[in-house]
């Protein structure tokens, strides 16, 4: 099974936001460059997200974005399924019933148990993505950070991040 590009690069933003300070956005734009990517795809999977109730929008120029819920309640399998899609990676098309001289049909009343076994491991693989979240992958980055990582965050936090305008007091 291979996954495409924007599997990775949505999962490094999502924890990137989850380690931004509270209240705070970043912009697509900020991100691409923190992680060397191209804006324009990014945006893309950034839309999936959105899409998927993982990410919120904030429109505005000083808009950007951030986690629309926690990171405790954000699993691998649910970022990889706003970009990939919920379909499984293996579908059977029953082609042993295809060919020059197909057996009849009642040889096919049982799946077919190639893509039994093949639902088997993409139920496993979803199991594992749904038993990890965000908020575990950060505990295990600063577990093992040297102080690095973190110094870095700060840094790019300090240049790029954004909070949106306070909405004036209304006045009764």
């Amino acid at each position: 099974m291979k996954l495409g590009d924007g599997v990775e690069q949505a999962i490094h933003c999502v924890t990137l936001l989850a380690s931004m300070p509270e209240g705070g956005l970043l912009s697509a734009a900020a991100m691409a460059e923190f992680h060397g990517v191209s804006v324009s795809y990014l945006l893309k999977h950034l839309q999936a997200l959105s899409g998927a109730g993982i990410v919120q929008t904030v429109p505005g120029p000083r808009g950007g974005y951030r986690l629309a819920r926690g990171a405790d309640a954000i699993t691998l399998l649910d970022i990889v399924l706003a970009v990939e899609g919920h379909e499984p990676a293996f579908r059977c098309k029953e082609i042993r019933q295809n060919g020059p001289d197909p057996l009849p049909a009642r040889h096919f009343r049982r799946p077919c148990q190639i893509n039994a076994a093949m639902l088997r491991a993409e139920r496993a693989y979803r199991n594992e993505l749904r038993s990890v979240t965000v908020s575990d992958l950060i505990q295990q980055l600063l577990a093992e950070d040297d102080g690095s990582t973190a110094a870095r965050g700060c840094a790019f936090f300090d240049a790029h991040l954004r909070y949106p305008k306070p909405k004036p007091k209304s006045t009764n």
